[in-house]
């Protein structure tokens, strides 16, 4: 890390730090819930699940956060729609004498060295993969490993009120919720920022009650896979 006072270097100390245990925390479980029920654009749900991570403590802010994170993943409908619904929660929460925390605003970025480099280094990070590795894998698009390095990691996940095992908990949510398959990836990625198996199975066990059994088994199939690869390849990487 360049510079102890980067938000990149905030972002993924705080994962190190706040993931000690090997269960989900409140927190945490909340975070799986908005993500799920804002992925599948489930309003009604979503409305009770704002209103308990309010009422558990979580800030205005980080729960914007999250669902700024998601349009990355399930796009824009969903997530503008959640902000929206999130938007009247807050007001009629307010009308009732409700006060909730706005909570911190992101750290600023200290720009020692470009977008592209600092995105670099999250995405490596998140990943496990080397610079050469991700120039390789993208080789046959550059216009969107610079999208992903100076969009995705510089400017989402540089933004430190969520940590990386934050993000990775709301993605892994968010795609195994709606089944795509990409979240074999952001599997690998969240045990890669220190998300353990044991807090991803609980994540799944969430969706199987929330979502449906489908999601959580595919999920949960996924999982023992990328954990077999991994072990069978003796590294972190990615699946």
């Amino acid at each position: 890390m360049k510079n102890e006072g980067s938000a990149i270097s905030g972002a993924f100390k705080n994962s190190i730090m706040e993931n000690s245990n090997q269960k989900l925390d409140s927190r945490q479980q909340h975070l799986v819930n908005i993500s799920a029920f804002t992925s599948k654009s489930d309003v009604a749900n979503l409305r009770v699940a704002l209103n308990e991570a309010l009422n558990a403590g979580l800030t205005i802010n980080e729960i914007n956060e999250v669902l700024a994170h998601l349009y990355a993943y399930v796009g824009f409908p969903p997530s503008i729609r959640g902000i929206h619904l999130f938007k009247e929660v807050v007001a009629e929460r307010q009308a009732n004498g409700i006060k909730d925390q706005q909570g911190r605003e992101s750290t600023p970025v200290v720009e020692d060295t470009t977008t592209y480099e600092r995105g670099e280094e999250a995405q490596m990070i998140v990943t496990a993969m080397s610079a050469e590795q991700l120039k390789t894998l993208f080789a046959f698009n550059p216009l969107i490993d610079v999208f992903l390095k100076e969009h995705l990691f510089a400017d989402i996940f540089d933004r430190d009120i969520l940590s990386y095992t934050d993000r990775e908990i709301v993605t892994v949510s968010s795609l195994a919720s709606v089944q795509d398959p990409f979240v074999r990836s952001h599997i690998g990625g969240a045990l890669n920022v220190g998300v353990t198996p044991q807090q991803l199975e609980q994540v799944f066990d969430i969706i199987r009650g929330k979502i449906g059994k489908q999601q959580a088994d595919t999920a949960d199939k996924v999982l023992a896979e990328v954990i077999e690869s991994r072990s069978n390849c003796n590294g972190p990487g990615n699946n």
